[in-house]
Formats: C-alpha cells, structure tokens, sequence
C-alpha cells in the first residue's frame, strides 16, 4: 500500500504523523539518556560504596583482613568495583551506539521532512493557483457570453423597432457582434486553460503528490527500522556485559566459599595467644596447726608482684591463682595493666619486646625480621639497578660519569650492612624465644660488633633477666637468670671439640670483604674458597680457606657452586 495513492488528500495529517514521529524519537533518546544517566550514577554510588568499606591503610582494620571472613569480604568490595565498571561500559555504549546515533539521525530525518513537505506545498501551492486561473478565466467567460446574450437581445430589439433609425440598428448589430467574438475569444481561452488545468491536475495527484508521499513514507519507514534497531541495541548492550557481571558474581560466590572457621579460629589463637601455662593447683593450707600461718605462694602478698621477697632457691614454682577469681582484685588489676601495656609496646616498649607474652613476642620479632629482611632486599635491587648503570656509563661515556655512581653504591652498601646487622639482631632474640639456641650461639657470633658493644646489657636486662611466670607477671630473679643463661666458654669448647665440617662445594669472592666481627673470616676479591655451610636464610654463608681459618661471609659477596651429590645440597648463584 502506497501513501501517494491511498493518501493523495492527506497532507496535513501526514504531515502532523511524521512531525509526531520524530518527537517518538527524541523521547526515545531521552529515555536512553536518563537511563545512562541512572548506570552512571549507579556506578558512582556502587565504587563509593566499595571505597567506603574498603581497609584504611596503616589502621588496625587493615589487621583484620587476615581472617578469611574479611578476606572473603574485601574480594567481594573489590568485585562490586568491578561490577560498577560494568554498569558505566553500559552507560558509555548507550551513550555511544544509541543517544548520539539516533541524535545525528533526527537531524537528518528532520532536513528530509523539511525537504519533502516543501516540495509538497509548492505543488500544492501550484495546483492551487491554477485553479484559480480556471476559475477566473471561466467567470470571465460566463460574463462575456451574457454580455453577448445581452447585446444580442437588444440588436434584435431594435432591429423590430421601426423608430428606431437605421444608425442605431447598425451600431446595434456591431456591438452584439463584438460582444460575440469577446465571448468566443474567453471560451477558447477558459477551455486552453481548462485542458491544461486537468493535465497538471493529473499529474499533481497521480505522480508529484504519489512521488512526494512515497519519499515520505520512505523516510517514515526508515525512522520506525531504525527505532527498533536501536531497541535491539539497547538490549544488546546489557546482554554484551551479563558474562562479565556473572564472573564477578562468580568471584563473590568464590570468596564466600574460601571463608575457613576453623582458619580463623587459629588465627585468632595466634592473634591473643600468650604462651602461658594455666595456673596449677592451690596448696591447702591448714590453719588447724598450732604455728606461724607460711604465708602461701599465692596470696596477694607474693613478692613476685612487688619485689619485696624473693623464692628459697631450688624450691618448686607453685601453683599461683588465676586471675579469675574474685576475691584477688590486686591480682586482676595488675594482670589487666600488664595486658594496657603489651598493646602499647609500639609507643615505646624495649626493642627486644621482651614485655610481651612469649608468643606475642615472637610474633613482633618474625615481623620485624621480616620487615628488616624486605628493607634489604630493597637495597640490594637499588644496588643492582646503580650497578648496572655503572656498566652502561662504563661502555658507553657519553651517557654518564661512571665515577658518580660510586658514591650511592658505597652508600647504598654501608646501609645494607646495618640492616643485616640489625636483622642479625633481632634473629638471635627470635632464636631465644622459640628454643632454636641458647643464649650465646654460634649465630650470636655472627652479630656485629656494634650489636655486642651496645645491645648486650639490652639482651641481659630483657631477653634473659626477665622470664614470664605462668600467672602472667613478671619476675626479675637472678636464679632463673642463671638457669637460663649458658656460659660462653663452656659453648666455645663444646664447638670447638666438634669435627670439621665436610665441604659441599666452593665458592668465588665477587668482592673484598673485611671480617672484623667474631665469626667472619676476611676474603680477597677472586679468591676460590670451600663452603661448609650454606645460607641459612638469615644472609650469611659459612666457608672454609684451610684447615684452621674458617667463618662467615655475606652471601651476596660470594658465588656459590653446590656439590650437587652433597647431602642437603642446592645450586644457586
């Protein structure tokens, strides 16, 4: 079916329907704007909300996410970050593939109509006017052919009359005569104008009018397709992100099921757990003896928490009352303070954090270990990376002075030594705590002379002076002092009497080192050496020139060749 055929006498409502359609269009293209609009704001409030939630860096929330519960929350934040990018990919594509086409395409649609409905009124107005000329030329017709009815009538008036004089009858006869040819002359005229007025009328309605309409059925045809493929689009384009929101729905439902309780049930024993023994039984004590009342270990006036008595030597450590008991308020109280003050160990506590509970402790000393350990390795790349610099100023002059680097290089060895220094440190008090060695160790020996000089009163005063009760407090006895110390001497002939240790491979000094401390032995650059002990992890190698000059060395000063039929052996550089 043809608009210009069907349609021909509906111009104006034609024109109103297409007008109406673009206005379809534009609200359309709102529609999807406030929808974008909506997934925009969306987006903002999802990644706000996932922002808010998220660990504050360098607070104690930040400590939580150990648990898997935390963890498994924390994927899910970053999950709904994920699923917010999502939801602006849908905004961005609408506002991409469907506002600004469709905008551009209105434009277009709009220059057309005006276009076609032009060329329809101007027919229109054509046709119009033509018809006013016919209408005109047939009136003038009409009038002229009773002019000349008249003039006629009136000739044969006075032609009848015998008064009348031969003149007037004359005159008579040529004016009807005019008026005659003037009627003839407007009818050839009205039927010329006639003949062509249906002509044009012809072809007005049956070919520029049809023409004209079916361009504009075309257009509308045009903007009702382009509407439903932009339909199409619009859900297209949430379909194109549904897998990627499924997979972070996925990783939500993911880290829901690696939530471990009993995970985290261990952590939180490593968390708050003190190392403690619970307390022992409490000694009966009989007041139906005719003697002095002993004044029992675990009354509340036990020296062990005021320093004014002190134990017989030799006798048992006795059951002391748990704070948990009522009537031991003093004992509670100063449990309590003990505890304020091993959560304030960071505000300035000792440096072997020798206040702690054991496990606690050892937890502050594998962390420090840990965070010294990293610091090192920080160093040591900055000193490749220098080092490396250095090689390409050497080969290549132009770029750089060579000699500049050696200064930061030199810098950057002097720290290295003090963070090993420093991890040597806190590695030995690590090694009390957790009964790898006694006090003074092989490992001992391999600390700095700065550590000896300045930290030894600190390892006496902290590590070994001060020894945790099992009631939680703590005591300052020279008795236990001296169960828990181990004398140097009787350690060094204990070593000494050991049989050499077997070599497992040998070594190259990359560089010179000069072994001032205990323990280290001095090695020139290029010199070939027998390793007996390799890296324990804590960044020291232990090696053998001959039969009496051995000791330690930096790992990173030497490159180690296995025995790879050693026993224990690994190949490394």
């Amino acid at each position: 079916m043809s608009w210009g055929t069907e349609l021909w006498d509906q111009f104006d409502n034609l024109e109103k329907h297409t007008q109406w359609g673009i206005d379809v269009l534009e609200k359309y293209i709102k529609f999807v704007k406030e929808r974008t609009e909506i997934e925009i704001s969306y987006a903002k409030q999802l990644r706000n909300l996932s922002k808010k939630y998220q660990p504050k860096k360098n607070s104690k929330e930040e400590e939580e996410y150990k648990y898997t519960s935390c963890k498994a929350f924390l994927a899910t934040l970053n999950e709904m970050n994920d699923y917010a990018g999502q939801h602006e990919v849908i905004s961005e594509n609408m506002t991409s593939q469907i506002t600004a086409e469709l905008a551009r395409f209105v434009q277009e649609l709009k220059q057309e109509r005006k276009s076609h409905f032009h060329d329809g009124r101007k027919a229109q107005q054509y046709i119009e006017t033509f018809w006013k000329q016919l209408e005109a030329s047939k009136r003038r017709f009409e009038r002229d052919c009773k002019e000349a009815d008249r003039a006629q009538q009136y000739f044969e008036k006075m032609d009848a009359d015998i008064n009348v004089t031969k003149a007037d009858v004359e005159k008579a006869r040529q004016q009807a005569q005019i008026r005659h040819q003037m009627a003839e002359d407007s009818k050839a005229e009205y039927s010329s104008i006639l003949q062509k007025f249906n002509h044009d009328q012809r072809e007005h309605y049956h070919t520029h009018i049809p023409n004209i309409f079916q361009k504009i059925q075309e257009m509308e045809e045009r903007r009702i397709v382009r509407i439903g493929e932009c339909m199409k689009t619009y859900a297209e384009v949430d379909r194109q992100v549904i897998p990627i929101i499924g997979k972070c729905l996925d990783g939500i439902t993911k880290a829901a099921e690696s939530i471990d309780q009993k995970n985290d049930s261990l952590l939180v024993i490593e968390a708050f757990k003190s190392g403690f023994e619970p307390p022992g039984d409490i000694d009966f004590e009989d007041f139906t003896q005719p003697m002095k009342r002993t004044v029992s270990e675990s009354s509340l006036s036990n020296s062990r928490w005021d320093g004014k008595s002190e134990p017989k030597p030799g006798s048992k450590s006795k059951g002391k009352l748990w704070p948990f008991i009522k009537k031991n308020k003093l004992s509670l109280k100063l449990i309590t303070l003990n505890t304020q003050v091993w959560n304030l160990i960071e505000g300035g506590g000792p440096e072997d954090f020798s206040n702690l509970p054991p496990e606690q402790r050892r937890k502050k000393l594998q962390q420090k270990v840990d965070e010294l350990n990293k610091e090192i390795q920080k160093e040591m790349d900055q000193r490749d990376a220098l080092t490396k610099m250095k090689d390409v100023y050497i080969k290549n002059p132009q770029m750089g002075d060579a000699a500049s680097v050696d200064h930061k290089l030199a810098e950057l060895g002097q720290n290295m030594e003090k963070l090993r220094l420093e991890a040597q440190k806190f590695e030995g008090w690590l090694a009390e705590v957790e009964g790898r060695l006694p006090v003074r160790t092989e490992q001992s020996r391999r600390q700095s002379g700065m550590y000896d000089t300045q930290n030894t009163s600190g390892l006496n005063n902290c590590a070994q002076d001060r020894e945790s009760s099992p009631d939680g407090s703590y005591t300052e006895e020279p008795s236990q002092e001296s169960e828990m110390k181990v004398p140097v001497t009787e350690f060094d002939d204990e070593f000494d009497d050991e049989e050499p240790l077997p070599t497992i491979g040998t070594c190259k000094a990359l560089y010179t080192f000069e072994g001032q401390n205990e323990g280290t032995i001095s090695v020139m650059e290029g010199e070939m050496l027998y390793v007996i002990e390799e890296d324990k992890g804590d960044g020291w190698t232990r090696i053998r020139r001959n039969e009496d000059e051995e000791g330690y060395v930096p790992t990173s000063y030497v490159e180690v060749y296995l025995d790879k039929n050693a026993k224990g052996a690994m190949t490394y550089i």
